[in-house]
């Protein structure tokens, strides 16, 4: 048996999910500026709705980023004092490869640009191919993620579907692909869920890290504001 508790505390969502040999346990909630009350006891009542302790856990996955400082910090605090307490070894997972694999669920199509609102007119972006290949996800980067004024970035050769609240600039990311998208799920989230499921085939590629190595992946500390990020798209 393999059992990973994952959570997300990167946008206004909160959400705690436990899968369990691919079985899938979840708590999802939208619930703004409330992630420091909610997140402990829904992680306590997944396990005690599986019947598990956290020493029964194989790993604990989080979404490590982009997204709100102050969500991803307090995510990634949680998972420092449970995995910590429990010894346990920590899946980081890509918010964004999160709402991909979502959008894959809900419609089958393959490609994906994910974009999350980062405040200040820019957006947390990346593309991805995501397929399922004999029962196992596949979420395969395109390009790096990245922090950039949509108007900054260049026309895509792929036809992405869009997914997450950065598609608040849908006419301007729209105008970058070949054909106007199919699916536009603006008010999607990153869900618990979606990042078990990733940290299973990260978690069998020995892909984890120590508690006090679950860091959050800013982005926007990576880059200076004098610096304009690179173009993506066609070269």
């Amino acid at each position: 048996m393999t059992a990973i508790l994952a959570l997300d505390t990167s946008t206004p969502a909160c959400s705690v999910a436990l899968n369990i040999d691919g079985v899938v346990l979840e708590d999802f909630r939208m619930a703004p500026r409330q992630h420091n009350d909610l997140i402990l006891p829904m992680v306590e009542q997944v396990l005690q709705q599986a019947g598990l302790a956290l020493s029964d856990l194989d790993a604990i996955a989080f979404g490590r980023g982009p997204g709100s400082f102050t969500g991803l910090r307090i995510s990634a605090g949680v998972v420092q004092g449970l995995a910590y307490g429990a010894d346990l070894p920590v899946v980081p997972v890509s918010t964004l490869a999160a709402q991909a694999l979502e959008g894959f669920q809900k419609t089958g199509h393959n490609y994906w640009l994910s974009a999350l609102d980062a405040r200040m007119g820019e957006i947390y972006v990346a593309g991805y191919y995501v397929n399922k290949v004999e029962g196992h996800y596949l979420v395969k980067s395109l390009f790096d993620e990245r922090v950039v004024k949509p108007d900054a970035l260049v026309e895509f050769e792929e036809e992405y579907q869009g997914v997450g609240s950065g598609w608040l600039y849908e006419d301007i990311l729209s105008n970058l692909l070949p054909k106007k998208p199919e699916h536009v799920f603006v008010d999607m989230a990153p869900r618990a869920a979606c990042i078990a499921e990733l940290s299973l085939e990260l978690f069998s590629q020995g892909k984890t890290v120590s508690s006090y190595e679950a860091m959050p992946t800013y982005l926007r500390d990576e880059i200076t504001w004098e610096k304009q990020a690179p173009k993506v798209g066609k070269r």
